[in-house]
């Protein structure tokens, strides 16, 4: 069945939360937090939530869609209060150990005040921390697949009780490999009214038949951001000669008083720690970010940048998605990323809710043709910037352009579709050829 699509021309957009209709409590925790007026994102998904459809929705990193399925997630159970403790009745799943405890915070702090718990399961903590989770009635619980998955499997986590199931950043769940287990946890929950499935993007045929799978008879929202929420960040890159030359660049730019807070964004995680050495020698101090971490020390390093005990963060693209840290003023991409998508959710991390950022790219020879993807696939030109003393002294590459073709080679193809078309053959049926020949008999002669 094809879903439903709404998009900001079709639907009235809410002017505030009383508009939607919300428990004054809620309302009360969002003026706390100075969050007034919904998002696009916001005001097209939460009534449409709150009428217990399906949602597929999606709109841009940083303009509030967390808050577009929690508010609806906690309203439900402020509507329907249980009878009397039990199991999760709200299961969100995450791709990430970060955005599951980002997600975590902003549910404490939308249900201050109220009766409701809230429970994180996820990775990189000891088997035996969770078992409070298990011992103690939770009504909302955030989780990443692969540790709830295991839990389920050993009939630690009682899945009959969910109501609600809402995926989060569900493109990178299958760019991560984990369809297979979000099925599986989709089936286990099988019991519940309602799922909301959200991403930063609906392209491609792999996430829609996922969808398929999961949601039944959806609703589609696609939410651009108002001109208001639009992110404002300031585009650039410099040209490289090579490595060495991008060190130099980098280590330039950090140093200046504008670079407040920067996300220094690399592809492997064998260059962060290559790359934080090199910043240490030039007395840029800076903290780290990577997949193989454990999770103490992810901890640790979101806490420093957080609390601006260092103003550097390199990172992996496992800080590409899902981690909000505020107010960061720059994103410098000193490996370019693999893919344009992988891009704006890198420089999302700045000017977030509005604010305004800084993105740089440092751009070696070999980039210069993703550079051009990137610029086709946001629509717009980046910006040249120079350092006068760490001008690159290689020519920039000549950008691509199609050869037109030779009179000579244009009568050449034209003569060839002449032959070509002169050697089709015009199908004939069998019916049409098989009385060829033979005299026709007139109808009143064979009635005679």
């Amino acid at each position: 069945m094809c879903p439903i699509i709404l998009d900001n021309k079709n639907t009235m957009t809410a002017h505030t939360f009383s508009d939607l209709e919300l428990d004054d409590i809620l309302i009360h925790n969002l003026q706390i937090q100075n969050i007034n007026t919904p998002t696009v994102i916001q005001a097209q998904t939460i009534p449409v939530a709150l009428d217990g459809k399906d949602i597929l929705g999606s709109a841009p990193t940083g303009t509030g869609k967390t808050l577009a399925f929690l508010i609806p997630a906690v309203q439900h159970l402020l509507d329907f209060p249980r009878r009397k403790p039990g199991p999760p009745r709200i299961l969100i799943l995450t791709p990430t150990r970060e955005l599951a405890m980002q997600i975590a915070e902003q549910a404490k702090l939308l249900t201050e005040s109220t009766h409701l718990s809230i429970a994180t399961i996820t990775g990189g903590v000891a088997y035996m921390n969770h078992a409070e989770v298990f011992s103690k009635n939770q009504d909302i619980v955030i989780a990443t697949t692969g540790r709830l998955l295991q839990y389920i499997k050993e009939e630690n986590f009682d899945c009959r009780a969910v109501e609600m199931l809402i995926l989060d950043e569900a493109d990178r769940m299958l760019d991560m490999g984990f369809s297979q287990d979000v099925e599986t946890i989709s089936a286990e929950t099988r019991w519940r009214k309602q799922t909301l499935l959200f991403s930063a993007t609906l392209e491609g045929e792999g996430l829609h038949n996922f969808a398929n799978r999961i949601l039944n008879a959806p609703i589609e929202i696609n939410a651009d951001p108002s001109r208001k929420e639009r992110k404002k960040i300031l585009q650039f890159y410099y040209r490289a000669d090579d490595l060495t030359h991008k060190v130099a660049l980098l280590t330039h730019l950090l140093k200046q008083e504008e670079f407040k807070k920067t996300i220094v964004f690399v592809r492997k995680r064998e260059r962060v720690h290559e790359l934080v050495s090199l910043l240490h020698q030039a007395g840029i101090y800076s903290c780290y970010l990577e997949g193989e971490m454990v999770q103490t020390k992810r901890n640790e390093a979101i806490k420093r940048i957080s609390n601006n005990t260092v103003n550097v963060l390199v990172a992996t693209d496992v800080a590409a998605r899902g981690i909000d840290i505020d107010d960061i003023s720059h994103v410098i991409n000193f490996d370019a990323p693999k893919t344009a998508d992988v891009y704006l959710h890198r420089i999302g991390r700045t000017a977030r809710a509005g604010k305004k950022g800084i993105a740089i790219t440092l751009v070696e020879a070999h980039d210069n043709e993703l550079l051009q993807k990137i610029e086709r696939y946001i629509q717009e030109p980046i910006k040249l910037r120079t350092i006068d003393e760490l001008r690159p002294k290689t020519k920039a590459p000549k950008p691509a352009t199609k050869k037109k073709p030779s009179q000579k080679a244009k009568q050449k193809s034209t003569s060839k579709k002449q032959e070509q078309a002169k050697k089709k053959k015009v199908k004939q049926r069998y019916r049409d050829t098989k009385n060829k020949g033979k005299p026709k008999r007139s109808i009143t002669n064979s009635k005679q």
